[in-house]
């Protein structure tokens, strides 16, 4: 069974919806299909002036609205049978590990969203070797993000990162209908082309200012400070007899990238991050458990090693090779998904 387009599911949404609606109070609203140009991104001439879409603004506003009524009716009614499994059944790639760890590490009740209303940028064809897919950027319990949905059977939710605080989501490139263009992963009008952005993200995230990618990515919470920390945090636990290392990796999720008015790439991606601690000389034997990790492993402290299991997602905004500048990361989401001791 798959998210979207089977009948079990659409039949779950529709027969819990109203109860659902029940236990709802005026900020806890369901997303609901836009209506009006303005509101599916663009404004559309009356005849097409390229290639049909793979995927009309149309069937992207539907898909959207349905995912995330029925993820909304699964977080809310926790006498689902078996609702996680239908939870991460609208999910792919990064989200589905996400939404997984959402439910567990709350003894399955994970947070509700309050959706605003969407800004759809749907590529009129993906690049070759891509499922179609398209994101729609929407208020999140108030903030901006950017959700990516992707098809291979059924639409399912693969990518959501949140603008950072003071950024905004760069304008996309549309055309005359209000299709959105797809960048192509070897695109080298970009200073950092499309599938080399999580490889380069993962190296500055990890060596910082020491690495050959110093410079390729502005500095902040999510690059060359989380290289900092890396730094300190290995240091410290040298001192205290224990072996340190945080290892990020882009792994094989897919790239979105979309052009933009100014000539570069809004590129949305993901990346895990491993972090393992060992004990090495110290006789105490006692490797503290952080907060987070808390509902997958039972106890404050493990005794010989800890090993920890982040998905990031985000999104950057990539400067055309015309005007060369460092790329920013402008929107994240990630969290833990996975803790073992030993």
């Amino acid at each position: 069974m798959r998210a979207y387009g089977r009948g079990k599911m659409l039949a779950l949404a529709v027969g819990v919806l109203a109860a659902a609606a029940a236990c709802t109070g005026p900020a806890q609203k369901s997303p609901a299909p836009p209506t009006g140009k303005a509101a599916v991104t663009g404004s559309a001439t009356p005849s097409p002036t390229g290639p049909a879409p793979v995927v009309t603004r149309e069937e992207a506003a539907e898909a959207f609205s349905s995912i995330l009524a029925t993820d909304d009716v699964l977080r809310v009614q926790s006498d689902v049978p078996g609702r996680l499994g239908l939870a991460v059944e609208l999910t792919r790639d990064g989200q589905f590990p996400l939404t997984q760890a959402a439910y567990q590490s709350t003894d399955n009740r994970p947070p509700r969203y309050t959706w605003g209303s969407p800004t759809f940028y749907v590529p009129r064809a993906p690049q070759q070797g891509q499922p179609p897919w398209f994101t729609a950027l929407v208020t999140r319990n108030g903030q901006p993000t950017l959700l990516t949905f992707a098809k291979v059977e059924d639409w399912q939710l693969s990518s959501a990162a949140q603008l950072l605080p003071g950024q905004k989501a760069p304008q996309v490139r549309l055309d005359a209908d209000g299709y959105a263009s797809a960048v192509a992963p070897d695109d080298k009008s970009v200073t950092i082309s499309p599938q080399y952005m999580g490889p380069v993200h993962a190296s500055v995230a990890e060596t910082g200012a020491a690495g050959v990618t110093a410079g390729l990515l502005a500095d902040g919470p999510y690059t060359a400070d989380v290289a900092e920390q890396i730094a300190t945090d290995r240091e410290k636990a040298k001192k205290d007899g224990f072996s340190y290392d945080s290892i990020f990796s882009a792994d094989n999720w897919p790239v979105y990238a979309l052009r933009t008015d100014d000539g570069g790439a809004l590129i949305q991606y993901s990346l895990s991050r491993n972090t393992s601690t060992r004990t090495v000389a110290n006789n105490t034997y006692i490797i503290p458990v952080p907060p987070e990790a808390g509902w997958a492993i039972s106890g404050s402290s493990v005794r010989r090693s800890l090993k920890l299991t982040e998905i990031h997602q985000y999104a950057s905004a990539v400067p055309p090779l015309t005007a060369p500048a460092a790329a920013r990361v402008i929107a994240h989401d990630g969290a833990l998904t996975r803790a073992i001791g030993e």
